[in-house]
């Protein structure tokens, strides 16, 4: 398939994980009563991602992520010259979901402050308020793992049809541990939407969210080519 086609989908599947699980931080959680919580964002998330494999993973491969596709890279399951164009898409996505978010959250009555819009954050802008160093190891070990999920689940001596239920579910877990330390990013296009939207220290932030995730996934893909054939 081209890659114009794969990159539309990744576009698409990018724009569905911010959209959802952001949109999820933004409009639900905090709902008085009936908010779904953290809980509820962590699967919000992962089922973006679930319903996004089914949907294009036999497209793109359902990347949605450019540490995915970097440690796919690294890991022997994806080709270089599709990286830039991969990581273009997801960025887009993801940007172009944060916009539609703000285009919705600004239309309530009263709107003054954008405030956090799930930006992810580290010091005083973490949810739990951990430091740079908690914020950096934990981004690189759930990325880790979430890469780990992936490539094992993918593998071609793994149960076939049944990656994107690992992969959701892996999101979900993965969310539910690293929100209360950084509003849990592992994904640099996730991490870019929003932060461009809030500015300031977001944007000053954002540093962290793509180095970490695209460290951990890199050690990932080093790590399971131990465990191939």
């Amino acid at each position: 398939m081209s890659i114009t086609k794969r990159a539309t989908a990744e576009f698409i599947g990018t724009f569905w994980l911010v959209f959802g699980g952001c949109g999820s931080a933004v409009l639900a959680a905090g709902v008085p009563n009936v908010g779904i919580g953290w809980l509820g964002v962590a699967f919000a998330f992962g089922l973006t991602v679930m319903t996004m494999a089914y949907a294009i993973g036999h497209i793109s491969g359902c990347h949605l992520n450019p540490a995915v596709s970097v440690g796919l890279l690294v890991g022997g399951r994806f080709d270089a010259k599709d990286l830039l164009p991969y990581i273009i898409a997801q960025v887009l996505g993801g940007i172009a979901a944060a916009g539609v978010l703000y285009l919705i959250v600004s239309g309530k009555s009263g709107f003054s402050s954008i405030g956090g819009f799930a930006a992810n954050g580290y010091a005083a802008h973490s949810p739990g308020k951990f430091n740079m160093v908690s914020a950096l190891t934990a981004e690189i070990v759930l990325t880790f793992m979430f890469l780990m999920i992936i490539l094992g689940s993918t593998d071609k001596r793994a149960p076939a049809g049944f990656a994107p239920i690992a992969i959701g579910l892996g999101l979900t877990l993965i969310h539910l541990i690293g929100i209360p330390v950084t509003n849990l990013s592992v994904n640099p296009a996730r991490s870019t939407g929003p932060a461009i939207f809030v500015g300031g220290w977001a944007v000053a932030q954002l540093w962290l969210f793509w180095l970490a995730p695209i460290v951990g996934a890199a050690i990932a893909g080093v790590v399971y080519r131990f465990f191939e054939e």
